[in-house]
């Protein structure tokens, strides 16, 4: 896929204000450590993470989901009756129907001709929209279009605690399964893609490429009675290794559909899973890692959010400059794996 026509406005994000450390997750688990005689500071030292966030107890993804699109334009100037789609792309969602984008576009006050749906892909869920959005531009049919998506960690965090600490039977090999939920964070992002004929910022979406690797889709799964005390179960260790193989297939590809090199690219994003994760991508695709930006260690895996933030904390913070090419390397369970090549 190559885009000559999407333009990114803006990327922008907003994270909850409860912090979660680490260490206050491993002293509820306690119990648990004490009996299989685990170490206290594992799950930190196997990930890195050393926080994450919480909504509000209550709050649904759609109310988060308005404040952050109502900033996404806000900052990007887009006159909100030039929006020809809202694209809602988390794995949480409101309800099972309407589409969560529906509150969102009633919420913000959005055209009645804009297009609005939801679209999962896991943790691609954001990135799955964007490129939705990049098509619809590129064809003519839409001149704005706004990607938005919001994870909430609470109720899956919470119920694997708990089950955890119900299950006596647990062993140092069953208790694996779980570490994964423990990692999870929550926050909201949005990007703003818009018709280079309409852009004031003349940063362009230049292509992408997929690559599906559905032999592996039972590793990480859950259902929608999580809430209702089912956890996620995850094998961490092969998704890890197939993961980061399907991100090496598709590597080469990317790169060729946009006419780079290795050395072309300025910085990257992943999606934030944990240093392992991170360790093994850049050492497989051979990449420089000091070119990563990271926010993993402070929020944890927000899930299709992950990406989208750590682009957006990154833009802030001025870690990318005006005509830096950036690659979005995004790696979700399924196994999909779909990469963006951005020129600010």
């Amino acid at each position: 896929m190559r885009y000559e026509k999407v333009c990114l406005e803006v990327a922008v994000h907003i994270l909850p204000e409860e912090i979660v450390t680490t260490d206050e997750i491993e002293r509820q688990l306690s119990p648990i450590y004490d009996r299989l005689h685990l170490p206290f500071g594992r799950l930190e030292f196997m990930t890195g993470i050393r926080e994450r966030r919480l909504w509000p107890r209550g709050i649904r993804p759609g109310q988060i989901s308005i404040q952050t699109v109502k900033k996404a334009l806000e900052r990007s100037g887009v006159a909100s009756e030039c929006v020809g789609a809202l694209i809602h792309g988390s794995v949480c969602r409101d309800y099972l129907e309407p589409a969560t984008a529906c509150g969102v576009h009633e919420g913000v006050g959005l055209s009645e001709n804009c297009q609005i749906f939801d679209v999962s892909n896991a943790c691609l869920g954001i990135l799955t929209a964007l490129i939705q959005a990049a098509n619809m531009i590129e064809l003519g049919q839409i001149q704005a279009a706004i990607v938005v998506g919001t994870e909430d960690s609470r109720s899956l965090l919470e119920t694997t605690i708990s089950q955890m600490l119900a299950d006596e039977t647990l062993t140092r090999q069953t208790i694996k399964p779980f570490f994964a939920s423990l990692t999870i964070g929550s926050g909201s992002a949005a990007f703003v893609l818009t018709h280079r004929d309409i852009s004031r910022t003349g940063s362009r979406i230049l292509g992408a490429e997929v690559l599906a690797n559905t032999a592996f889709c039972h590793l990480c799964q859950s259902d929608d009675s999580v809430k209702d005390g089912d956890a996620m179960r995850t094998d961490s260790e092969t998704l890890l290794i197939q993961g980061v193989d399907t991100a090496r297939r598709l590597f080469p590809r990317f790169l060729d559909t946009l006419s780079w090199e290795r050395t072309d690219i300025s910085r990257f994003f992943c999606h934030q899973v944990g240093k392992a994760h991170q360790k093994l991508l850049f050492n497989t695709l051979e990449i420089n890692p000091e070119l990563n930006f990271s926010t993993l260690e402070y929020l944890g895996n927000t899930g299709s959010a992950a990406l989208p933030t750590a682009f957006s904390v990154g833009l802030e913070q001025g870690e990318c400059q005006k005509g830096d090419r950036i690659a979005c390397l995004g790696i979700g369970s399924g196994i999909n794996s779909l990469m963006i090549g951005v020129e600010l």
